[in-house]
């Protein structure tokens, strides 16, 4: 146990931080089960669990884990394909009828919506969701990684907020491999026979959604222990640009940017070949229009030019040979029509 630990412990007693005082408690307990101390980490996790003693963590709605963080509230809208969400929405009410359909695997390219997905279940169910910290589970001692990996599943089956809460296993790949895989260390192979171990005891009244870039890799035995398998690579290139439409309109309406261009703004998404997925979209659109000049109500499309078609939204050439108009060509070169009608006459490039 560490020194800091203790004097963090004191100190958030004399400062009245029940909250502090109870993460401290847990990274204490967890300390003494790395050393060995196992029993004076149980008997410490056991007080902190004491029904009688939750009262503080109720109230504020909270979970206080080792093993665990809890996420912030979804804050845009899902925006997904109407298969995914029809998926996710088919989760909505399995949750409702609570019969043990509780164990969800979100598999997709990243980028595709999944973590936001949880996020997003979380609101409409009204339940907070707490993450996973893998890197607290995976221990270099030999054994030590099982352990904690039995500690985390006992604290989703035995929290009093089990109920009102989604358990993640954001990337779940990065702890269970598969088995037979001969790249694969023995001990991250007994991990995942932890995890299956873990997932066959979970409780029919706690909800865990896992999600995975590699859905391919995972062990096939883990795969089957999950109710659902949600596919999130299901985006048409039709489903990416009203996605897009829509992420556009929001934030030109949070910068209060009036000028929009439906046409044009759909023009620009064919140069990029094939379109990004949903997370570069928002990236690229969020970007793009708060990095634009607010005395120029066009800028935000001459960077988005850029970035979907990485050519110089000065090259009216390249823009005449992707079929924008010369009223579209004004725009995103920043110069008159006449002009532009002017250069491309000068250039042979009449349209």
């Amino acid at each position: 146990m560490k020194k800091s630990s203790v004097i963090s412990l004191i100190r958030c007693h004399v400062e009245n931080d029940e909250n502090g005082f109870r993460n401290t408690a847990y990274t204490i307990a967890k300390d003494f089960y790395n050393e060995g101390d196992t029993e004076i980490g149980e008997y410490i996790m056991s007080l902190l669990s004491d029904v009688g003693t939750m009262t503080v963590q109720q109230t504020a709605n909270n979970m206080y884990s080792a093993y665990f963080h809890k996420l912030p509230s979804a804050a845009d809208a899902l925006l997904l394909p109407k298969p995914v969400m029809d998926d996710v929405l088919g989760i909505v009410n399995a949750i409702s009828k609570n019969i043990g359909v509780n164990k969800f695997l979100f598999s997709g390219a990243p980028g595709t919506g999944k973590t936001e997905a949880v996020k997003q279940l979380g609101r409409i169910t009204d339940r907070d969701v707490y993450a996973a910290d893998f890197s607290s589970v995976v221990d270099s001692k030999l054994g030590q990684t099982v352990k904690n990996m039995n500690l985390l599943f006992q604290e989703m089956n035995q929290s009093p907020l089990r109920s009102r809460s989604i358990f993640l296993f954001d990337e779940i790949d990065a702890i269970a491999l598969d088995r037979i895989d001969a790249n694969d260390v023995r001990e991250m192979g007994r991990a995942t026979t932890a995890m299956l171990k873990g997932l066959d005891s979970l409780s029919d009244d706690v909800v865990l959604v896992a999600t995975t870039n590699l859905a391919k890799k995972l062990d096939k035995a883990l795969t089957r222990r999950f109710d659902a398998v949600i596919s999130f690579d299901r985006y048409t290139e039709s489903d990416l640009e009203d996605i897009a439409e829509k992420m556009l309109d929001l934030y030109l309406s949070r910068y209060s940017l009036a000028r929009k261009d439906t046409r044009l703004f759909r023009k620009i998404l064919k140069t990029a070949q094939p379109l990004p997925n949903p997370g570069d979209l928002k990236n690229a659109i969020r970007t793009a229009v708060a990095f634009s000049d607010p005395k120029d109500e066009y800028d935000y499309l001459r960077r988005l030019y850029f970035v979907f078609s990485n050519h110089s939204p000065a090259d009216i050439k390249e823009l005449q040979k992707e079929n924008f108009t010369i009223r579209e060509i004004a725009i995103l070169a920043n110069k008159s029509k006449s002009t532009i009608d002017r250069e491309l006459k000068a250039g042979g490039l009449d349209e």
